[in-house]
């Protein structure tokens, strides 16, 4: 059995060579060729930190599209329901040439489909719309019922995108 002051030096003197950066920092440069390095000691590894957030912007409950390609944001109420469509990193608008995105639910069995029609928000260039919005209220008090098992399906630059729509208490004003 080791002692603990072994184990304690083993530890340390393998965190000097393999050396520690903050998380997410930039390795420095070196104006060492390759070549003339140690063939014994690997390169050092990078680390790539990719943060996802919880929520939107506008404090409603996030759709990822694609491989995070884009992000949709989901916020509604008893009455409405609204979409946002977001870039990569769920922050910022990203408005599209679509005049409707879809959401599509099963209710009693029964397959249903509901169309949001483009609504331009505040910034967003002619002809083209970041948010989406459906007052129909029977949308709306599916949206957040997992057995509805809501799907979103909207198309971006001519790629069609498909999204699960999760149940989340954040991003809508009525009670549970």
């Amino acid at each position: 059995m080791m002692s603990k002051p072994f184990v304690k030096i083993v530890v340390v003197s393998l965190s000097m060579l393999v050396g520690c950066d903050k998380v997410g920092s930039k390795p420095e440069s070196s104006n060492t060729p390759a070549s003339s390095l140690s063939m014994d000691m690997p390169p050092p590894a990078t680390v790539e930190i990719h943060a996802h957030p919880s929520e939107g912007p506008h404090h409603g409950s996030l759709v990822e599209l694609g491989k995070e390609e884009f992000h949709a944001e989901l916020v509604h109420d008893s009455k409405s329901v609204t979409i946002y469509i977001l870039d990569s990193d769920a922050k910022a608008a990203v408005p599209i040439d679509s005049p409707e995105l879809v959401i599509n639910i099963v209710h009693d069995g029964k397959p249903e489909q509901f169309k949001l029609t483009a609504v331009p928000d505040d910034g967003d260039p002619s002809g083209r719309s970041s948010r989406f919005v459906s007052n129909d209220t029977e949308l709306a008090s599916h949206v957040d019922d997992e057995k509805a098992l809501p799907k979103l399906s909207v198309s971006i630059n001519g790629k069609s995108y498909r999204g699960v729509i999760s149940h989340n208490h954040s991003g809508h004003d009525h009670a549970h």
